[in-house]
């Protein structure tokens, strides 16, 4: 099973304030480990809200709003994509990370079969196809 491990924002990182050196060897050391034991399909860290924007929809009106956003707590500081063989295994890397404060959250990946009837083998090549050209371009 695919999940994405969500790193909340805090009040450090929305001020845009860098890991120290410490933080950042053990954060790597961390990933090489995630490497090594083949979970990591990706991963990166974002920058603070205030370089971001958001896009709220209604209907056919599209209103776009400027960061910085001001609900830290709802807020995503970087992320991982993880190819895990349960929730549990997850949950065991995610307490073996480095962090010290702050909170992660882990969600499952949709799959292909989680959409039933209504993902047609149309609607599954379409996705392949996608996937294959996305892939194909990374590299």
């Amino acid at each position: 099973m695919r999940v994405m491990v969500l790193v909340k924002a805090t009040p450090d990182s929305e001020a845009g304030v860098m890991p120290s050196e410490q933080v950042l060897t053990e954060m790597g050391q961390y990933n090489e480990e995630l490497v090594k034991a083949g979970l990591t399909l990706a991963g990166e860290g974002l920058h603070p809200s205030v370089k971001g924007v958001r896009v709220y929809f209604s209907g056919e009106e599209h209103n776009v709003v400027d960061g910085p956003f001001t609900e830290t707590k709802e807020l995503i500081a970087g992320f991982w994509i993880w190819q895990v063989r349960s929730m549990e295994e997850a949950v065991e890397w995610v307490k073996r990370s480095p962090f010290q404060d702050g909170e992660l959250e882990i969600r499952p990946v949709f799959e292909a079969d989680d959409f039933g009837e209504e993902f047609t083998p149309e609607l599954r090549e379409q996705e392949e196809r996608l996937r294959a050209q996305t892939e194909a371009k990374a590299k």
